[in-house]
């Protein structure tokens, strides 16, 4: 079973929905999150190792962070406790043994790292890194050994050590990778076999491949900057999410201002990308998530309150929309959660 948690910024909620293997969500509950009200109030959430806790970011002050415990049984959140955050966070996740949550601060400049303990709910920070432009993105290899952030202030990844007993994090070296000035860093994710990054850059709609060294945890210069834009597409490139299928095989990427899903095909041997083609979605697609078996795309709009499911064909990596369901106010942030 694979349940869908759907955080609605202006909401202050999580959607819940069950989600079948042909794509059809059924609706399991809404969950208010906890904390002082305001419009635009949560937005990120991350699901412990373990899949027993969701946290959910709020990003008014106080800052905080709320957690639920997952029913393994029915998918619903049960509330555990709250703790603070260091700034209003626009990016958390765990480490990958779910003792530190990280968090990305795009207001605040900062990377952060809180203690989460055995009932899920973090504790005050136990490290706060200033002076990193726009941070938007923060994630521990599958080692747990170094961590990756993306700075769109300052056209750049951040590269780091990892001390998996402390949680405390030191420079790498060299400190970061620099991208094309103006590009926008924002999300990025790791193959399945962690020889490539794949980072996709807000302002300009680039994604570019990078090559990984697990063992040293560094970038090297970039394979290729393919482009998440539809053709002929006019305005201001705004991207905003980007996901690879499990196996590695196909790369999606959303941009808001054409309300579109870019598809790649990636190459196992090179890590490059060829493209498929360029999908419509929701109104707005700020996050996406693709299921742990691969078969199903969901995106959500933050202008349309609506999600829609989209079937990822298994040989050419094409998305066919399936159907669309109504979620809370401005939609913002998926996660899934597979039980046996």
């Amino acid at each position: 079973m694979t349940f869908v948690y759907v955080g609605n910024a202006e909401s202050q909620s999580v959607s819940i929905f069950s989600l079948a293997e042909d794509g059809a969500l059924t609706p399991v509950d809404v969950k208010a999150v906890p904390g002082p009200a305001k419009p635009g109030s949560t937005t990120p959430m991350a699901v412990s190792p373990d899949k027993k806790f969701l946290t959910v970011g709020l990003r008014n002050e106080p800052y905080s962070a709320a957690t639920f415990a997952i029913d393994g049984k029915t998918g619903k959140l049960n509330y555990v406790g709250s703790g603070p955050l260091a700034d209003a966070m626009a990016y958390i996740g765990t480490d990958r043994s779910g003792k530190f949550l990280l968090g990305a601060s795009y207001g605040g400049g900062k990377i952060a790292v809180n203690p989460i303990g055995a009932n899920g709910v973090i504790g005050p920070a136990l490290q706060v890194i200033a002076g990193q432009p726009n941070a938007h993105a923060v994630i521990a290899d599958r080692a747990n050994r170094h961590v990756l952030y993306s700075s769109l202030g300052s056209d750049t990844v951040g590269q780091l050590l990892f001390d998996a007993a402390t949680g405390r994090l030191t420079p790498n070296d060299p400190p970061a990778v620099s991208v094309k000035p103006g590009a926008g860093p924002r999300h990025f994710r790791f193959s399945p076999d962690e020889r490539f990054v794949y980072l996709l850059c807000e302002l300009d709609g680039s994604i570019y491949v990078f090559p990984y060294d697990a063992a040293s945890g560094r970038l090297s210069k970039e394979l290729q900057v393919a482009s998440a834009l539809p053709p002929g597409f006019i305005g201001k490139p705004w991207c905003a999410d980007i996901h690879l299928t499990p196996d590695g095989r196909f790369l999606y990427a959303s941009e808001r201002t054409s309300s579109t899903l870019a598809a790649f095909r990636v190459d196992a041997t090179s890590g490059g990308l060829a493209p498929i083609a360029s999908y419509p979605t929701e109104k707005q697609p700020r996050g996406f998530a693709i299921d742990p078996s691969g078969r199903v795309l969901l995106a959500v709009g933050q202008m349309s309150d609506s999600l829609t499911s989209h079937a990822i064909d298994a040989e050419r990596g094409t998305l066919r929309p399936l159907k669309q369901y109504a979620v809370g106010k401005n939609p913002n942030w998926i996660e899934m959660v597979s039980v046996a």
